[in-house]
């Protein structure tokens, strides 16, 4: 089903009017290329892994408890997850209850990964997080990523909690990713309110050109207990973007019980019952030509207050924001087509505490 179909209030909107416009696009933006505030983390001595797995640290309590794992290089230009999962392993994990696994996704991209060029390497083939689609891991279909995810796959079907580390190309606020179901959305406003500065959280049913890991069966079949949330930790290089990561993973082992409570605490940045932003994607806009361009250069989470209002062009139809206080998340200013250019959300009331699970 494509992203289109699964969204609230489908076809009563006009998102896409085709039109002679009188706006005018932004010219194409040159890629950041801002030299990266701390330098990519050497994962050579974790590649082997410790169970048998590349790439994959896995670390038994002896007692029970969650089977927590977190995941990092899901892209190969994204370092700040593997900043985070670097910094853990270099001190020893211990859980006191159940189980941690960190996995490093695709150390065949990172190996790749230029800050010079920090648009390139995402993937060697193909992107692996539009690959978590059973019928599709089930196929013939063949490729380096595929191959990696059938290779890792029986770790993240154990899993109860998974955390997906991730980064942006152009700057904007942290926030989390989930894919409907009220324990996703739980997770992910439980850790963002422990953050600082606090990420927003939205609920996003994902993309039309294929599946990503949050939207796995384990984490968004109805009825299920497995849980899931995709981090957005900020600017790939910036320094911030890897201390939120790290701050994430800590948070996360704390909230589960595989390590000890951390609580506030000033010097390490963590923080507890913060107010937290939610926001549900109501449309997936996906570029239809290769001269989709956006008609100034938007914030992410910028919200623009008049329905109908005009913020790119398309060709020959202008894309026009469906109803008032509208959210733009994660705008890409040099999308392809066929691609995602940007998430329209509809905010909701800020929420003081997160739920319980």
């Amino acid at each position: 089903m494509s992203c289109a179909s699964k969204r609230r209030h489908a076809g009563l909107r006009r998102v896409r009017v085709r039109t002679v416009s009188d706006a005018l696009p932004l010219p194409l933006p040159t890629p950041p290329t801002t030299p990266p505030q701390y330098p990519p983390p050497d994962l050579t001595p974790w590649l082997a892994g410790n169970c048998g797995l590349r790439g994959v640290h896995h670390f038994e309590s002896g007692q029970p408890g969650p089977h927590v794992v977190v995941t990092a290089l899901m892209h190969g230009n994204e370092p700040s997850g593997a900043y985070a999962l670097n910094a853990l392993l270099k001190k020893g994990p211990l859980p006191r209850h159940g189980r941690l696994s960190l996995i490093f996704l695709n150390p065949d991209a990172y190996a790749r990964y230029n800050p010079a060029h920090p648009t390139r390497a995402p993937y060697v083939e193909e992107d692996m997080n539009r690959l978590w689609r059973p019928e599709l891991i089930k196929s013939h279909h063949d490729s380096l990523e595929m191959r990696r995810l059938r290779e890792v796959l029986p770790v993240i079907e154990t899993a109860d909690l998974l955390l997906d580390l991730h980064s942006m190309l152009w700057p904007g606020p942290p926030l989390f990713l989930h894919s409907g179901q009220d324990r996703n959305h739980n997770m992910a406003c439980q850790l963002a309110a422990t953050l600082s500065p606090t990420p927003l959280v939205i609920h996003d049913e994902g993309h039309q050109d294929g599946s990503r890991l949050i939207d796995y069966v384990r984490f968004s079949a109805q009825g299920g207990l497995a849980r899931a949330c995709l981090l957005e930790t900020g600017q790939h290089w910036s320094q911030s973007a890897a201390q939120i990561a790290l701050l994430a993973v800590q948070q996360c082992a704390a909230q589960t019980g595989i390590t000890p409570a951390t609580g506030q605490d000033a010097k390490t940045g963590l923080c507890k019952n913060q107010p937290v932003q939610t926001a549900t994607v109501t449309d997936c806009i996906q570029a239809h030509t290769a001269s989709f361009a956006f008609v100034r250069a938007y914030a992410s989470a910028e919200i623009i207050p008049s329905a109908g209002t005009v913020i790119a062009l398309d060709g020959p139809d202008e894309i026009r924001t469906p109803y008032d206080n509208c959210m733009l998340v994660m705008p890409n200013f040099r999308v392809r087509r066929g691609h995602t250019a940007v998430r329209l959300a509809q905010p909701a009331e800020l929420t003081a505490q997160a739920q319980g699970s």
